[in-house]
């Protein structure tokens, strides 16, 4: 991995691409990118019975109650 406490081409590359993937990561948990997922889960684990929406219905229903309801934004 490292030569004369030098990072080879290829850890270098590796660190850089590991790095790209968690700000890549961050910025999606920031921008709320996970939370179909997690409210597909929701579902499923607390109303079995109940029709799971399309992501785009999911984000149209979830838009349309923050324009219902503004007190949760911060602009």
């Amino acid at each position: 991995m490292a030569r004369g406490g030098r990072f080879t081409g290829s850890a270098a590359l590796r660190r850089v691409r590991d790095g790209a993937k968690t700000v890549i990561w961050w910025v999606d948990s920031i921008l709320g990118g996970q939370d179909y997922r997690r409210y597909v889960d929701h579902l499923r684990r607390a109303h079995p019975g109940r029709e799971i929406p399309t992501e785009r219905d999911y984000w149209r229903d979830r838009y349309a109650e923050a324009d219902r309801n503004p007190q949760n934004r911060c602009c």
